[in-house]
Parts: C-alpha cells; structure tokens; sequence
C-alpha cells in the first residue's frame, strides 16, 4: 500500500506553503491553508489520532504477556484464644487463653513459559496496531475530502451571489431601458413589468444566496474550528483532464490492493483468525516458573508457643486441562463463526471498493465531458445573447427575449462553475477510493485557485 510518510508530508506541505505564501498574502486563504488548519481543529481527526495512540499500547500489553510478574504481600493480625486439650497426651501441651500478633510479609513471582494463548494474544496486538494505523489513514484522507468539499461549497456559493449581482445589473440596465422606451412610446408597459418581475426575482433569489453563502461557511467553521477569510477561487482557464490510466479496470485493481476501508476489513479477518487460534490454545498445557519468599513472625500460637519463619521456594508449575465444562470448545465454535463473519465482511468491503472506484471513475469522466459540454453551452450561450441585443436594436427581438437569453447565459455560467468544483473533488474521490490520495493531490489542485471573492 501506498502512504506518504511523515517527512515526505512535512516537505510537501512546507514546499506548497512556500510556492502559496505569496498568493496567500494577496488572495487570501486557499485550499491548502484550510487544511492545515483542519489538521490541528478538526475534532473527527483528533479522535481518530487519540484512538491511534491508544491503539499503539496494545503491542506493550501484549509483550507484558511474557514477562514476569511479581507481587508483593503483607499482613499483621491479633489473635485471641482459649484452648483446652483433651486425651491422656495433653498434660503435655498449654492450654488456656492466649494473646498475640503476627506479622508476615512476603514476594511471589511468575515467569510463563509456555503459553501459547500469550503468544497469539502478542500477535493479535501487532494486527490490531496495524488496523488503527490505516484507519488514522482513512481519518486523514476522509479530512481532506471534507475539507475540499466545503472548500468548494463556500466557492460556489460566493460564485451564485456573484452571478446575481451581475444579472441584477444587467436586468437593471433593461429594466431602466424598458421604461425609458415605454416613456417615449416605443415599448408597452409589458416589457416594464416583465423586466421588473425579473428584477424583483434576482432580489429574493439574492436572499436565500446570501443565507446558503452563510450556511456554508458555518460548515468550514465546524471543521476549522473558525469561520474562513477570504478564499482563493478557482481561475477561469481550468481544463478538466480525464484520469490517468483511461481503464477503469486498472484503477479497480489499485483499489483492490490499497483500499484503506478493504485493508481494515483483511486486518480484522487476520485478527479473527488469529482468535480461532488463542481459543483453540485453551486445550493445550501451560508452563511456568513460580518463587516466593516469606518471612512471617508469631507472638504467639493457640498452643503458647511463638514462631520466626523464613521461606524460599521455586519450582516450575504444569497446568493440563481436562474438563472445563465445554466451555473452550463453545468459545472456539464462536471464534470460527466470527472468523467466517469476517471472511463475509471482507468480500463486502471488497465489492464495495470496486464499487465506488467504478463510481468514482464514472463521475469523474462524466465530470470532464460536463465541463467541455458546459463551456461549449456557455459560449453558445453568449452567442445567442449577443445576436439576442442586436435584434433587440434593430426591432426584430423584444424585451423579453433579451431577458431570456441573459438568463440562460447566467445559468450557464453557474452550470460550468459547478461542473468545474464537481470535477475537482471527482479527481480526489478517485484517489481517495483507490487509497492513494494524499496532501500532494490538494497541492495540485491548490495551484488552480489564485483570485478572491469579494464577498466577506
């Protein structure tokens, strides 16, 4: 599987840093700023890289498995007792009340040697490491989609406003022309209300821009953890390229070997097989080496007498099960049927990648020929709205013509916006369904954005 490590990804970001310092002075915060931003708030991210670290003590637990263990115990008592003795030998012995302490204190050990159920709990702690670091992996990846997505988001939604002010002035422009020709008996008061309708349209559509313009922003801010500046936009003379390879196949086969949510399903199939194994361990002997020291002083006995004991002992100690009421045998019967669970959850996962790479491939050649379909429409669109205004002048066109046309040229224009932002987050999708994207794929993409809304 393909990662980018921990210097390459420093250089990367400090290099797009260096080559976007500029343009962030002038322009604004672009994509790359965004996510660096997200990658120190972005409360998603930091549970993951939280779980991650927990996850990581899980190798130290499990080499704890084969380690010694040694505990050490104390205790202090007082005793109260009254004893009489009975039979021919007890003149021989003290009887009556007697009162004393004790105090003992004393070190145990155990060292395993043999425990197979160890060695494979060791093993399933190296999977399960394993498994949290591609899932902090996934986290990462899944931030730099979201992050381009409401990138995007805000982008279009500054673009609609845009795009109104500009038909709200040209309307403005017919509108005032309308009425001047109405004055001087050129035009009916038709073409007055037809422009004003439209007019009047733009400035309701402007409220509800405004507000989706605001709503936007609060999704960056819950994921920066503050509202955005000023964002770069995307320059004019963007080209949409279709993926490199042009075989879907080729890039469902990536998918196959490096889909970070199919790796984690294969961990989680090695951990369950791991698991038939530690159950099935429950059957064989153990092994180990056990010591104790003790050191126990009596006051006293029941039979008068006081005591200083000294103890050392070591020795080794077989365990070999028998019976234990089936129950090994159930929890081995368990772990298979989750093992065969997880062989299920495996092909799930497998056509679920080769699923969405198809999807992704899809969307983003359908994306490319949107684009080239849209600027085609967009020139044709000022085509038409140009000879539109110059039937208007020579009287073969009205009013409402010209209104018609302008606002096809605008729907146009937000057409090819959208098409360009849903061509830009397609190139990540598919990277990102193949597991292969990372921070140099933004930077990429940064390096197409250098204007600025004027929108705050």
């Amino acid at each position: 599987m393909i990662f980018v490590c921990t210097h390459t990804r420093a250089l990367i970001l400090a290099l797009a840093g260096l080559i976007s310092f500029q343009a962030q002075a002038d322009n604004g915060q672009n994509l790359l700023d965004i996510y660096q931003m997200a990658i120190s708030n972005d409360p998603t991210l930091a549970s993951a890289r939280s779980g991650n670290l927990a996850a990581q003590e899980k190798i130290e637990q499990g080499k704890a498995l084969y380690r010694p263990t040694v505990n050490f115990t104390t205790d202090a008592s007082h005793s109260e007792t009254d004893i009489r003795y009975l039979g021919s030998n007890a003149i021989f012995r003290n009887a009556g009340r007697e009162s004393y302490e004790t105090f003992g204190y004393g070190v145990n050990f155990s060292q395993p040697i043999f425990r197979k159920e160890n060695w494979v709990q060791y093993k399933q702690a190296q999977t399960q490491v394993s498994q949290a670091d591609k899932q902090l992996i996934q986290s990462q990846q899944e931030l730099m989609l979201r992050t381009a997505q409401v990138y995007f988001d805000v982008l279009l939604a500054q673009d609609q406003i845009d795009l109104i002010n500009s038909q709200k002035a040209a309307i403005s422009k017919q509108l005032e022309q309308a009425k001047a020709n109405f004055d001087v008996g050129t035009a009916t008061i038709t073409d007055v209300n037809e422009a004003q309708a439209r007019f009047d349209l733009l400035k309701a559509q402007e409220i509800a821009a405004l507000n989706d313009y605001e709503v936007r922003k609060r999704a960056v801010q819950a994921v920066i953890g503050r509202l955005p500046e000023r964002l770069a936009t995307m320059r004019a003379d963007i080209h949409a390229q279709p993926p490199e390879p042009q075989d879907m196949e080729k890039w469902v086969e990536l998918a196959t070997q490096n889909n970070l949510a199919l790796s984690i399903q294969q961990e989680g199939l090695r951990l369950a097989t791991q698991e038939v194994e530690r159950m099935n361990a429950g059957h064989l002997p153990t092994l180990d080496m056990v010591g104790s020291y003790t050191d126990v002083r009596a006051g006293g006995s029941p039979n008068g007498f006081g005591s200083d004991l000294q103890n050392a002992t070591i020795g080794l100690k077989l365990n070999i099960p028998l019976y234990q009421g089936g129950a090994i045998s159930s929890r081995v019967r368990e772990a298979v049927a989750n093992q065969q669970k997880a062989m299920d959850d495996v092909e799930v996962a497998r056509r679920r990648s080769e699923l969405d790479t198809r999807q992704a491939y899809l969307n983003l050649t359908g994306s490319v020929a949107q684009v080239q379909a849209y600027e085609q429409a967009l020139s044709s669109s000022q085509s038409q709205l140009d000879s539109t205004n110059l039937g208007y002048e020579v009287g073969v066109r009205n009013s409402v013509d010209v209104l018609n046309a302008q606002q096809q040229l605008f729907s146009a224009k937000r057409d090819l916006l959208q098409s360009r932002y849903n061509y830009l987050v397609n190139v990540l999708k598919l990277k990102s369904a193949t597991g292969l994207l990372n921070e140099s794929d933004l930077a990429q993409i940064n390096e197409r954005l250098i204007n600025v809304s004027s929108i705050q």
